[in-house]
């Protein structure tokens, strides 16, 4: 699984990579009763990841240290990096404190989030989080639960969260909790890139526009990827999300536009925004539209494109 936990050498401490995703489509089919929207989407995680320390305390409560690392740690990324609150507004200890107070936990957590991945990109950094402390937590705990078990804990703190058990690329559909993995997506390079300003998931799915008529894309995408059809593919990619992201955030229509101009291939938003990303035939390709967007300078010389990442697909 992505955020299968790499036991260390202390018996009450884990490390758990979280990985990134792409939304390679993602259909926005009709606005539920219970105010979600219903989506079709496949999903792939990335070779972008952060970087989780889990340990147990014998006292309770959840404790979050965060860091910046890559290129969140850099002078022109650190915009990226956005204000991750440590307390209970942070997925990453709703999540743990909602799986103590299910398994009846009186332990606690010390948790230490090495951050890659940008917040308000679109990536599922969060939710990624929130899933890699739920699988660290049950081990560190002691607790014989199944990844739906704790894929269930998820699903009531964000509709993403789920995704990142499905150990690997899945189609999700519902409100984002029902899955159906996929196998042979391909390990393609990919170039994500992300504008100095993120997009709230709230205000993207507000002024979205619902469509049946993308129904069964999703499906057809990854037959098209397993088959290496890359024309085929390119039509079906789509995101009913980018219309209202590039309304609410113009740095997200003008980085859409760069891309194609750098030599990207039907570029598209991830998600809800505001990262884009660009598949690639190579990884030289995908390195060569990176050093043509990280070129790119603003009139008082700081890098237009603050956040540009080279990445893989991971099947």
């Amino acid at each position: 699984m992505p955020v299968e936990p790499a036991l260390l050498a202390a018996r009450d401490s884990l490390t758990v990579r979280a990985p990134a995703k792409l939304n390679l489509s993602l259909a926005v089919l009709a606005r539920r009763p219970d105010g979600y929207h219903e989506i079709e989407s496949l999903m792939v995680p990335v070779s972008l990841h952060d970087t989780l320390v889990v340990r147990a305390t014998e006292t309770p409560g959840i404790s979050l240290q965060v860091r910046y690392a890559g290129a969140l740690a850099t002078a022109d990324g650190s915009v990226l990096a956005g204000d991750v609150p440590t307390d209970g507004r942070n997925l990453v200890v709703r999540a743990a404190e909602a799986l103590a107070a299910e398994a009846g936990v009186t332990q606690g957590l010390d948790i230490e989030l090495a951050k890659e991945i940008p917040a308000g990109s679109g990536l599922g950094g969060g939710s990624s989080d929130a899933a890699a402390v739920l699988m660290a937590a049950a081990r560190v705990w002691g607790l014989a639960w199944s990844p739906a078990q704790l894929a269930a804990v998820g699903a009531r703190i964000g509709s993403d969260i789920p995704w990142f058990f499905a150990g690997g690329p899945a189609i999700a559909s519902g409100r984002g909790e029902v899955l159906d993995s996929v196998a042979d997506i391909p390990p393609l390079p990919a170039v994500i890139v992300r504008p100095a300003a993120g997009l709230s998931t709230a205000a993207v799915y507000g002024q979205c526009t619902p469509d049946s008529a993308r129904r069964g894309d999703a499906t057809r995408l990854a037959v098209a990827l397993a088959r290496g059809d890359g024309r085929a593919a390119a039509t079906l990619m789509h995101n009913a999300l980018e219309a209202p992201a590039r309304a609410l955030c113009p740095d997200v229509d003008r980085l859409l536009d760069a891309l194609t101009r750098a030599g990207a291939t039907a570029p598209r938003l991830t998600g809800s925004g505001s990262a884009c990303f660009a598949l690639a035939r190579t990884a030289a390709e995908a390195r060569g539209i990176a050093a043509r967007l990280e070129a790119q300078r603003r009139p008082d010389g700081g890098r237009l494109w603050p956040g540009v990442f080279v990445v893989r697909l991971c099947g």
